[in-house]
């Protein structure tokens, strides 16, 4: 019997995932809060999307859908520590997002050689 493809939230190494977004071939998405960010600084190159604001900004159907996503690119979401990338990245799947990765922290992105910039 065959079983329909499940999309799943897929793990990240930190270098892969920042060799995909220096070469343009994923989006990056931070969300935590706006308080966070203004004590550590963020990813370079990531889109701020805080877990509250996902429903509305992640949804192709809301008005309030985010300009610079796209359902069939891949998106690498991370948080301070994996767990609220988890939720966020599950509500993509949801919506539609075909190819879902959790990056973990913003400690795995600067570990990864990722570059941190002020928010």
């Amino acid at each position: 019997m065959n079983m329909p493809y499940q999309a799943t939230v897929r793990p990240i190494a930190p270098q892969d995932a920042v060799a995909k977004i220096a070469d343009n071939q994923a989006i990056l998405i931070d969300v935590r809060e706006h308080s966070e960010l203004a004590i550590t600084g963020t990813a370079l190159g990531a889109l701020h999307i805080p877990l509250m604001t996902i429903p509305a900004k992640t949804d192709p159907q809301h008005p309030k859908f985010h300009k610079d996503l796209k359902t069939d690119r891949p998106v690498i979401v991370f948080c301070a520590m994996g767990g609220r990338a988890e939720k966020a990245a599950q509500a993509l799947l949801a919506f539609g997002f075909s190819e879902v990765y959790n990056l973990g922290g913003l400690q795995h992105w600067q570990q990864g050689g990722g570059e941190i910039i002020p928010a």
